[in-house]
């Protein structure tokens, strides 16, 4: 059991889309702490998205509370600190990238954190040098492969060293070398994230506990299925297919 307080607190969450039927999130209460590595799957609309734009401040609840960091966030004014500390990576690359080249796109968080352009240089090329991007500095962004977007997408979001990633489907359209290699990126990462995805051997590889979004509301998947590939998880509720 987590004795420290939680650094994201959901409580009574609600939200629901203008003109739609019925909430897609109802009543969702969440804790996440640090250290934590979390999966979250569910199927397309269930909402998965909205709880990650709700944590930023990107769409604001029907009802409940919001607490990150140990402070009551609610106006956008509340949500800056935030983004500074929780980066978000979109689900489409091309939501994320703007700048006309790679360094450009790197360089852009230090910068809007107050690192001179050199810092930012220098924070820019140190991190597509870890995430094995090197030679990419004046890459039209444009011009890139899909995982070449996802990756670049990734270092700009540490470039501003944030203490929590929010990873919204970052696996999507990845061949396999290049998922292994994200993979990779993410296990020596000293941070706590929470990952979005539809791929349950993705999630295994990385999360130390998965959960799934159902009627509006989070719940821990927990049912052990054991697969003739002979491995073992814990996402039993899903149903899935493994490539």
């Amino acid at each position: 059991m987590n004795t420290h307080p939680p650094i994201i607190c959901l409580s009574d969450i609600s939200y629901c889309y203008p003109g739609a039927a019925a909430p897609v999130l109802d009543r969702l209460e969440f804790d996440f702490f640090a250290g934590n590595h979390t999966g979250l799957v569910a199927p397309n609309g269930s909402g998965k998205t909205t709880l990650f734009h709700i944590i930023m401040g990107l769409l604001k609840p029907d009802s409940g509370r919001i607490e990150i960091f140990g402070k009551t966030v609610s106006e956008e004014k509340d949500f800056l600190e935030v983004r500074h500390r929780i980066g978000l990576l979109f689900q489409d690359a091309d939501d994320q990238l703007f700048s006309p080249t790679v360094l450009e796109d790197v360089a852009f968080g230090p910068l809007n954190l107050g690192k001179s352009k050199q810092e930012a240089v220098d924070i820019s090329r140190r991190m597509l040098a870890s995430l094995g991007l090197e030679g990419f500095e004046d890459r039209i962004t444009l011009q890139l492969s899909g995982g070449e977007k996802r990756l670049v997408s990734l270092a700009a979001v540490l470039a501003m060293e944030p203490e929590v990633l929010l990873l919204d489907e970052p696996s999507a359209g990845l061949d396999e070398k290049t998922k292994e290699h994200l993979i990779e990126i993410l296990r020596n990462l000293d941070i706590s994230y929470i990952i979005v995805s539809h791929e349950i051997d993705f999630l295994a590889d990385l999360a130390d506990s998965v959960y799934t979004l159902q009627n509006g509301k989070i719940v821990l998947d927990t049912e052990l299925h054991l697969h003739e590939h002979v491995h073992a998880h814990t996402y039993g509720r899903q149903p899935h297919k493994h490539d």
